[in-house]
């Protein structure tokens, strides 16, 4: 893979990756695929049946006018069991975000951070105040509702955005706590409830509040299908609210809004309402495994999370930026580095819930980047990954080789500094005293010289994003 070109691509980027297309192109053709953690798809769906019956329409699809948004509406209304005038349906959920912005949004916004980008951006561009509620990390970013009414009334912002879960650390709120804020809000301009991610969530059985939202005046729940649905592609959402709300959305949005692969999909549902509940029940599988298999890598804290992603915090002193081109350009593996995200930096990754054969190679080449070395597990280790050609020289590990033992050492051994007669280069990054990551599915312990963040404190908007190292 043509290396420099392709990470250049992500230090010209701003508040998003680059595409998977544009990575593609930069590499020069040299047909090496890449696995993606990056775009949080379900990857178990659409199944290969559903892609053939879809591949078999392909010039029907790309040749004739969709059908309008209303016709496109009401049939997925039929499908989720919803009311089509409390919906709208728009080219992807950041259509319905910018509309939101522009007809509802009137002078000022508050979010926690870190959260989905356009959440921040959006308002941002169009002039707006929004005001940043930073969720402590020694709190595991968990958001406390309590603090987060005091900072809005504090702030005095009149809208207000919650994502559940959120993204990028998939911190999830319990349904009654959400209701309560919902009540404690009601004179507000808006809430917006975020549900993008809320399928691949299992803590409790229904913990949408789209049903209370259309009973409420100030309230919109938001939900992407290209997430879902692992197609986005397609570029299909939609938002739930009162009438009045959803009718005054669907009135902006052009006619054809949808396009042909949207309507195509969205009445394939009815038919394969099963296989997709299968997919979000092996995608909820895949975070406990993944989740479990990151644990055993030395100094990453994993922080628990009911999206189809698991936010990471690398060991002490490595460069998320380093770590991301390098998994790329040497290994293949797209991975989300999340220093251009506010209230975020370059010690964290998110990282998208895979099958097992991609963690697999995700584990062996953050080993082989990381540590230089492949780590025991407490089970067989799986086969090794594919080596090298001989007569290339391996590349430097970010983080200096490390013993068999579960503790990572103050300093390396006399003879692992000294080469007898090659010249050994510095480890890039300086060794970690934190220990190994727990066993379990919660972050691993503080690192005893970090100070701890203020408890829920509010740190008020911005000025700009985090820039991309």
């Amino acid at each position: 893979m043509a290396g420099g070109n392709v990470t250049a691509l992500f230090r010209a980027s701003t508040a998003h990756s680059p595409s998977y297309f544009t990575l593609n192109r930069a590499a020069g053709g040299e047909g090496r695929e890449i696995t993606d953690f990056c775009i949080p798809c379900n990857p178990y769906f659409p199944t290969p049946g559903m892609f053939e019956e879809l591949g078999s329409r392909l010039r029907e699809i790309l040749t004739y006018y969709p059908s309008g948004a209303d016709t496109i509406t009401a049939e997925l209304c039929s499908v989720l069991g919803l009311n089509p005038q409390t919906v709208a349906m728009g080219n992807g959920s950041t259509e319905l975000i910018t509309w939101i912005d522009h007809l509802l949004v009137k002078e000022s916004l508050a979010v926690p951070v870190p959260t989905f980008g356009r959440w921040t951006d959006q308002p941002m561009e169009t002039g707006k105040r929004v005001d940043m509620l930073l969720l402590p990390e020694a709190r595991g970013f968990t958001l406390d509702p309590a603090s987060f009414v005091q900072f809005i009334r504090t702030r005095g912002s009149r809208v207000a955005v919650i994502c559940n879960p959120n993204n990028p650390d998939g911190g999830y709120l319990p349904k009654q706590q959400l209701l309560a804020m919902l009540d404690s809000l009601q004179d507000l301009d808006l809430v917006v409830v975020d549900e993008s991610f809320l399928e691949f969530a299992d803590a409790e059985a229904n913990p949408s509040v789209a049903a209370e939202a259309v009973l409420r005046t100030n309230v919109i729940v938001l939900r992407s299908l290209g997430k879902n649905f692992g197609l986005h592609g397609v570029r299909f959402g939609y938002l739930v609210s009162n009438p009045s709300l959803a009718g005054k959305i669907r009135a902006a949005l052009p006619k054809w809004n949808l396009n042909s692969f949207a309507e195509t999909v969205v009445f394939m549902l009815k038919n394969h309402r099963m296989e997709y509940a299968e997919s979000l029940e092996q995608a909820r599988r895949d975070r406990q495994e993944m989740t479990w298999r990151l644990s055993q890598l030395p100094g990453l804290t994993i922080y628990p999370s009911q999206g189809n992603f698991l936010y990471v915090r690398l060991p002490e002193g490595v460069d998320g930026t380093v770590l991301r081109d390098r998994l790329l350009s040497e290994h293949g593996v797209l991975v989300r580095e999340c220093s251009n995200k506010v209230g975020s930096s370059s010690r964290f990754l998110r990282l998208v819930v895979r099958p097992q054969q991609d963690v697999m190679r995700l584990m062996a080449a953050m080993e082989q980047v990381l540590y230089g070395q492949r780590i025991q597990m407490q089970e067989p280790p799986p086969p090794p990954p594919q080596q090298q050609q001989p007569q290339q020289m391996a590349p430097m590990p970010m983080l200096a080789q490390m013993p068999a033992q579960q503790q990572i050492p103050q300093q390396l051994p006399q003879q692992a500094q000294m080469q007898p007669q090659v010249q050994q280069p510095a480890p890039m990054f300086a060794l970690s005293q934190q220990p190994v990551a727990a066993r379990g599915l919660g972050p691993v312990a503080r690192q005893p010289e970090r100070a701890p963040a203020p408890a829920m404190s509010g740190v008020a908007a911005v000025d700009r994003l985090i820039p991309q190292a």
